[in-house]
């Protein structure tokens, strides 16, 4: 008997558009760790939860769109970033809300969201989320598809729906200054 080959994300895709609801599990089984990654990663934080399980129900509403122009995956890990983009919206919001409600009322504190740090373990890898949280959005997006996520360039560029030389030249500029910010937390904590 021949070994049984693992199916192709294309066609769990074929499948899923077909109403296969068992292929969909499979891709959202397939792709929870790199989703969950790109939205604590994006500053999901402790909501990255709650912003993957969004992504993956708007994927599934939306998977009769999907072309296969790009991988599967890349096309997904743009809904989560579309949707961690949501969140700091509505965070930015209620934020606001906040500052508001603590003129009102001198002693209210707003908390820090820490979940990052308590995700990723290790003093380098949250020295390298500090810096990276610093970054410009645009640029912590471009640093986290192509080095933490892996992407390649023609997948970042359809995770971000960005032309390919902004990919480049963003990705260029963006390392520049991490490299600044990572300098400038060595001597801090050097």
């Amino acid at each position: 008997m021949a070994p049984e080959v693992p199916l192709d994300d294309e066609e769990f895709v074929s499948r899923a558009q077909a109403g296969d609801l068992a292929a969909y599990e499979s891709l959202v089984a397939r792709h929870t760790a790199s989703a969950y990654r790109t939205a604590v990663l994006l500053g999901a934080g402790s909501d990255a939860e709650d912003v993957i399980q969004e992504a993956f129900v708007k994927g599934y509403r939306k998977l009769s769109r999907y072309r296969g122009d790009s991988s599967f995956r890349s096309w997904l890990l743009a809904i989560v970033a579309n949707e961690t983009r949501n969140l700091h919206r509505s965070r930015d919001r209620r934020h606001g809300l906040v500052l508001r409600a603590a003129r009102v009322a001198p002693g209210a504190e707003v908390g820090e969201d820490s979940a990052v740090g308590s995700v990723l373990a290790g003093e380098r890898r949250a020295t390298l989320v500090r810096a990276l949280r610093q970054l410009p959005d645009r640029d912590r997006e471009v640093i986290v598809c192509r080095y933490f996520l892996d992407l390649s360039e023609d997948e970042t560029v359809a995770m971000l729906g960005w032309p390919r030389g902004t990919v480049k030249s963003r990705t260029s500029r963006a390392l520049v200054k991490l490299r600044a910010l990572l300098d400038v937390e060595a001597v801090r904590h050097g």
